[in-house]
């Protein structure tokens, strides 16, 4: 990611309707596992711009939520949301002791990383659990959607919800909940791919933009499938979608 696109998520990360929607999907998945106020210790692997430190504190109540990142870039807006708890590093090699975190989540993050190091990302997450903790990650789901803007963004890998729990069930998690979001907007997306991919005019940049005031009444509009979506998903996984999500719990023994 170059320092623009950092700065643009730091700026729609609270308000937009993508990340908004997510927020809603998110915690319609968390809760059943996570009671909120019963988590010691969080960590955000791959944190980006900070975004979802603070939302995390609302589990660990006033006790410890850890970002890292590669970037130094991203770890720097971290500072200006007055998030402190920040290591630089790679998700792929984590700097912290086994056992060291109750909840460990990674939001779109390990698709980046280079090398097959998402493979060694899911390794990493499952060591510095406690036995009894959960790991939460979320993927771009599908190889076929692949667009200019994971070219912008520097996407190594996308993922089906059976490759992801897959690589999750090998180094040892119980796999919770696997399922697919962002599918209401999967049509969108499709739409969208084949039409730049036959006229060849995507170029590699970033989709995630600050909108024009003029368009300002769609943010409202497009949250509203999210918001339906995290109610499904409070009771059923979804069998498609643009984002490939699975929950999995470092066994007690």
């Amino acid at each position: 990611m170059q320092a623009q696109d950092y700065a643009y998520l730091y700026e729609l990360e609270e308000n937009f309707w993508w990340f908004r929607g997510m927020r809603e999907i998110t915690r319609s998945l968390l809760n059943p596992v996570c009671e909120k106020g019963s988590v010691q210790s969080a960590l955000d692997a791959g944190c980006g711009t900070g975004g979802m430190l603070s939302w995390l504190s609302q589990y660990t109540g006033s006790q410890r939520v850890v970002g890292i990142d590669l970037s130094p870039t991203a770890l720097e807006f971290c500072r200006q949301r007055n998030h402190q708890q920040l290591t630089q590093g790679s998700i792929a090699q984590l700097p912290f002791a086994d056992s060291s975190f109750d909840l460990v989540t990674s939001f779109d993050a390990i698709q980046h990383v280079l090398d097959k190091g998402d493979v060694r990302a899911i390794a990493e997450i499952y060591r510095v659990l406690r036995p009894g903790g959960f790991a939460f990650v979320r993927v771009s789901a599908y190889e076929w959607l692949r667009s200019a803007h994971d070219d912008a963004l520097n996407v190594q890998r996308r993922y089906t919800v059976s490759e992801l729990s897959a690589e999750m069930r090998r180094v040892g998690f119980s796999i919770r909940r696997a399922t697919y979001a962002n599918t209401l907007l999967l049509p969108v997306a499709v739409i969208k791919r084949l039409v730049f991919s036959r006229s060849g005019s995507a170029q590699a940049e970033s989709e995630v933009k600050p909108w024009s005031k003029s368009w300002q009444w769609l943010n409202g509009l497009l949250s509203a499938p999210l918001r339906l979506e995290a109610a499904a998903l409070s009771k059923i996984d979804l069998p498609f979608g643009v984002s490939a999500i699975c929950i999995g719990e470092k066994p007690l023994s």
